[in-house]
């Protein structure tokens, strides 16, 4: 589904991506313990049976991560692995902009998932900016994120 601009201004994109990264960096400063190994198993989606689901804002983030890689469109894949690991070197193409679920939910190697009561709070934030940016709710991953690409255009 193509999502048609309507009364969301490039400003207030702009404004929802830096308050999706202010929650990302409340995420970073909380004393929950990560040990991130980047060997990208939990990236690998038809392998674990989970796909993280990003809200509106997340999905603007990523889609400008994704172009400041020089990429317009998201790369292709067949082997079920996010499209957002290098085909070559197997790491995240956008680890700085990943996503909350990339964060906090998918990865039993750096801690398994947090616990939600611990994170509750963020995640409110999230649906908030998806409400105020006019968004459906959270989508899969690549879906919400190419919906963002087709969109952006800074």
């Amino acid at each position: 589904m193509h999502r048609t601009k309507t009364s969301t201004p490039y400003y207030e994109n702009s404004t929802a991506i830096r308050d999706v990264e202010l929650v990302y960096k409340e995420l970073e400063e909380r004393p929950i313990e990560r040990h991130c190994t980047l060997k990208t198993g939990c990236c690998h989606f038809l392998q674990t049976g989970e796909t993280p689901f990003l809200t509106r804002g997340e999905a603007l983030l990523a889609a400008r991560a994704v172009r400041r890689t020089g990429r317009k469109d998201l790369p292709k894949r067949t082997d079920g692995a996010c499209k957002l690991l290098h085909p070559r070197t197997s790491r995240c193409l956008i680890y700085e902009g990943r996503p909350f679920g990339c964060r906090t939910h998918f990865c039993q190697e750096a801690g398994g998932p947090y616990e939600r009561k611990k994170v509750i709070d963020l995640i409110h934030r999230l649906e908030e900016i998806d409400r105020k940016l006019d968004g459906t709710g959270s989508k899969n991953l690549h879906e919400a994120i190419e919906e963002a690409l087709k969109e952006q255009r800074y």
